[in-house]
């Protein structure tokens, strides 16, 4: 296994530990990332109306996705605490599909990544959106959990779709 695909939360005995990146250059960190939850015509359009029993569906998932975003660190052993920048959850709705995307996006200059809050903010999300339409239809999925892109750092932009996914 070259240097480059060396897993780096893993010590030469093969315990995990947390990856030392005080050496790194701190520069800006943006990553994107998706989630997508599929349901009924019926259920979709009660969250695009606003009128789901719980309430507003949206606005709760962008928010829960948001506070996820800031606690990753809390949620994920190894992932360093980092100062955002910027994080927000946005939602498109397509009724006739059923279908919420949720698209999650985290900032920060420093010396690691937020692609791991990019995806926090979507995956929290989503399990909200379940939560709030689960009283309307139990049979709710979410069915992909992604990175889209992420820019910064020594690999620089990576894109899903624009170069090889190894």
């Amino acid at each position: 296994m070259s240097d480059e695909q060396k897993l780096t939360h893993l010590d030469d005995e093969g315990s995990a530990r947390m990856v030392d990146v005080g050496g790194k250059d701190q520069t800006e960190r943006i990553a994107v990332a998706e989630a997508r939850v599929r349901m009924s015509e019926a259920t979709a359009a009660a969250v695009a109306r606003g009128d789901a029993p719980k309430g507003d569906v949206i606005g709760t998932a962008r928010l829960a996705g948001i506070q996820a975003a800031k606690r990753t660190a809390d949620l994920i052993p190894l992932a360093h605490p980092l100062a955002l920048n910027f994080v927000d959850v946005t939602a498109h709705i397509d009724v006739a599909a059923g279908c919420v995307t949720l698209t999650g996006e985290a900032r920060t200059v420093g010396r690691t990544g937020v692609e791991l809050e990019a995806l926090t903010a979507c995956s929290v999300a989503a399990l909200t959106v379940y939560d709030m339409v689960k009283g309307i239809e139990k049979g709710v999925e979410i069915e992909r959990i992604g990175l889209v892109k992420k820019s910064g750092g020594r690999s620089g932009t990576w894109e899903r779709g624009a170069s090889r996914d190894v």
